[in-house]
C-alpha cells in the first residue's frame, strides 16, 4: 500500500520561509512524477510545483523564484523550499505522485495535506 506521508507545514511571518517534505512509503515500481498542490479557502486547488522522472520541473507562475522543489530518488521524497512568503501562500499544502506498481499501472496518490500559514 502506498502512502504519501507529509511534513513541515506551520505558521511563519511574511517574508519568512519553510520546506515542507513529502515520503513515498511502500512498494513500488517507480515514481513518474511528484509534486505539490495547495487550496486555499474558497479557492480551487492548484498545482505549485512538480517534477517529473527525468528532473525537468514546472512551477506556478505565482511562486517562480521563490519556491524550489527537489527530489531525492534514493529516499522517495520530495521537497518544496518556500522562501519569502507571502499571506496569499496560506493554503493547505498536498502532496501528490503519479506512481508505477509492481503490475506496471500507474495510480495517482494523494497525502494527508498540511496547512501552511503565513501572517502579515
Amino acid at each position: 500500500q502506498v502512502q504519501l506521508v507529509e511534513s513541515g507545514g506551520g505558521l511563519v511571518q511574511a517574508g519568512g520561509s519553510l520546506r515542507l517534505s513529502c515520503a513515498a512509503s511502500g512498494s513500488f515500481f517507480s515514481i513518474n512524477a511528484i509534486g505539490w498542490y495547495r487550496q486555499a479557502p474558497g479557492k480551487q486547488r492548484e498545482l505549485v510545483a512538480s517534477v517529473i522522472d527525468g528532473g525537468n520541473t514546472n512551477y506556478a507562475d505565482s511562486v517562480k523564484g521563490r519556491f524550489t522543489i527537489s527530489r531525492d530518488n534514493a529516499k522517495n521524497t520530495v521537497y518544496l523550499q518556500m522562501n519569502s512568503l507571502k499571506p496569499g501562500d496560506t493554503a493547505i499544502y498536498q502532496c501528490n505522485a503519479d506512481i508505477t506498481n509492481w503490475s506496471r499501472s500507474r495510480h495517482l496518490y494523494w497525502g494527508q495535506g498540511t496547512q501552511v500559514t503565513v501572517s502579515s
